[in-house]
């Protein structure tokens, strides 16, 4: 493990972005940007689009360690380059940002209130790759619609076995168990939630560590106990569907929580503004979201 990531994964102020929108999320993620469907005919095209608009971002004058902490890749990203420099290497090298990258296969069918995640049987294989290009840690997400025990208890016992396969390889897993913000037991799930990942810590190999991903709670501190475990070496937010505004405002009411936002990150962005107008827009969000990650 690169110790001067891990220095800076674990202390520094910043978030981290995700720009780790995959196939089936893409195309919002353009049409957000202001490339319609018409503007590609096949997924490789639709593809090329979103690296130009990921490149756009990484290589913004805002885009820097200084308030970046960390940043998310999808597999093509990370498989593509930037300036002829591999994409991983050119965040850590140029911007002085860690390299996460998106290791899941998406979400299996609804079960239990949850949506856990699809088989990995080329987990190992991908992880070997992303250590050789320079990968710090990974990214796995499944997602709560329900203050279901049962569904809950299997969603963390999944993602805590899948850690330690990432863990063995040298890298730092970010589990990921999405809860739903418009579901009207959040707050019972998030009590469930906490209380299934705090048994599972017990579980992570002496002297690793994980990342925890987590919606921003109902009740405020909520995860402050993970947040202060040495176990976890960081808790991160994402922003879940809530607006920029809204995402800082519950963020900065989290003490030790930083932000990994990715929609609330892109907001506002356009695929025909000029590189001053876009400059200042991402300047603009990156500045707001770092002061809400500091400000906790």
């Amino acid at each position: 493990m690169n110790k001067e990531m891990a220095a800076q994964a674990a202390n520094k102020d910043g978030f981290i972005a995700a720009l780790d929108q995959s196939g089936g999320s893409t195309p919002k993620a353009l049409k957000l940007y202001g490339v319609d469907e018409s503007a590609w005919s096949n997924e490789a095209e639709m593809f090329d689009l979103v690296h130009q608009m990921r490149t756009r971002i990484i290589k913004s004058p805002a885009f820097t360690g200084d308030k970046v902490m960390g940043a998310i890749l999808f597999e093509q990203t990370m498989d593509r380059d930037i300036d002829g420099t591999p994409t991983a290497q050119y965040l850590w090298d140029k911007r002085g940002v860690v390299p996460f990258l998106k290791v899941d296969k998406g979400l299996a069918d609804a079960k239990d209130g949850v949506r856990l995640m699809k088989p990995m049987p080329d987990l190992d294989a991908l992880l070997n790759r992303a250590v050789a290009k320079g990968i710090f840690g990974t990214k796995m997400r499944s997602v709560i619609d329900a203050a279901n025990a049962k569904g809950i208890a299997a969603v963390v016992d999944q993602q805590f076995e899948v850690a330690k396969q990432i863990l063995a390889h040298g890298l730092v897993p970010i589990i990921e168990p999405e809860v739903t913000i418009s579901i009207p037991d959040k707050a019972e799930a998030e009590d469930i939630l906490l209380e299934e990942i705090t048994k599972q810590l017990d579980g992570v190999p002496a002297g690793k560590q994980i990342m925890l991903k987590l919606t921003l709670p109902t009740k405020a501190n909520l995860y402050k106990p993970l947040i202060d475990d040495p176990r976890v070496m960081r808790v991160v937010a994402l922003s879940g569907g809530y607006s920029r505004d809204e995402a800082n405002e519950k963020l900065a009411q989290n003490k030790g929580m930083i932000a990994s936002f990715s929609r609330a990150l892109t907001e506002g962005l356009s695929a025909d503004q000029s590189d001053q107008q876009f400059n200042a827009a991402l300047a603009s969000a990156i500045d707001s979201i770092f002061e809400a990650s500091r400000a906790n």
